[in-house]
């Protein structure tokens, strides 16, 4: 599991002070990318040398309770499946010893060259199989 902390800034928020939606699916992309560079391949490079991109093409997120302005928020990223060229992951996020929100994504390795999608590199996917949790793994469909 990959954990990480991200704070909830005042950009973050409406302005009663409760996280805005949409703020946390930024947060999320910076996470996914934050646990590739843990692995050795940050996107940067992904892109610029292997013309790799990762969209994500499936989303599912449930909200429990609000975030608000200050809080520093705990991401708690688990890899469920890997596929040919999917990567299944759940998050879970945290603040105040409280679940926040939790997510479902399945994002896709693709060329960029022509946007079809591709086997995960060798590399990459030893990487990832190192945090694939065995306890609830599936078997995604890609």
């Amino acid at each position: 599991m990959y954990r990480t902390k991200r704070p909830l800034r005042f950009g973050d928020c409406d302005p009663s002070g409760i996280a805005y939606f949409p703020s946390y699916l930024n947060i999320l992309v910076g996470v996914t990318e934050d646990f590739f560079a843990s692995l050795g391949f940050p996107w940067k490079a992904m892109v610029d040398e292997r013309r790799i991109g990762v969209p994500t093409v499936r989303l599912d997120l449930t909200f429990v309770c609000p975030g608000f302005q200050g809080d520093e928020l705990d991401f708690a990223l688990a890899v469920n499946g890997i596929g040919r060229s999917s990567l299944d992951m759940e998050h879970t996020v945290s603040a105040r010893d409280t679940v926040l929100w939790t997510a479902k994504q399945r994002v896709v390795a693709t060329s960029l060259d022509n946007h079809a999608s591709l086997a995960w590199p060798d590399d990459i996917r030893a990487a990832l199989s190192q945090h694939l949790e065995t306890t609830n793994a599936h078997h995604p469909a890609t």
